[in-house]
């Protein structure tokens, strides 16, 4: 059973940085997509950044040049890292990580792409 926990988050001034990470277990992680969203009070939830089996990278407009995506392979585990800076007010909302097994005609933009999730992790900017 893929399981997914995030660390990481917490409160920082505009202008900073954060790292959040996401300890994955229980899966063959060379066949899934990994990604990360957000969810701010009253809004949907969004994608912010996903890397891929060959680790393309690819970002939200409003992170891209700020947000950076990568991963961490070991046996049978992963850590995917989200490394924020430059960090603004608007970037605060729940974080969540996210696993989806890789489909070829699959729209990793979707949340509904993925099949597991983290519990989420606050991250509060403020100005």
């Amino acid at each position: 059973q893929v399981q997914l926990v995030e660390s990481g988050g917490g409160l920082v001034q505009a202008g900073g940085s954060l790292r959040l990470s996401c300890a994955a277990s229980g899966g063959t992680f060379s066949s899934y997509v990994m990604g990360w969203f957000r969810q701010a009070p009253g809004k949907e939830r969004e994608f912010v950044a996903r890397i891929e089996r060959s680790g393309s990278t690819y970002y939200a407009d409003s992170v891209r040049g700020r947000f950076t995506i990568s991963r961490d392979n070991a046996k049978n585990t992963m850590t995917v890292y989200l490394q924020m800076n430059s960090m603004k007010p608007e970037d605060t909302a729940v974080y969540s990580c996210a696993a989806g097994l890789f489909k070829y005609y699959g729209n990793y933009r979707l949340p509904r792409e993925y099949g597991y999730w983290g519990q989420g992790t606050q991250v509060t900017v403020s100005s």
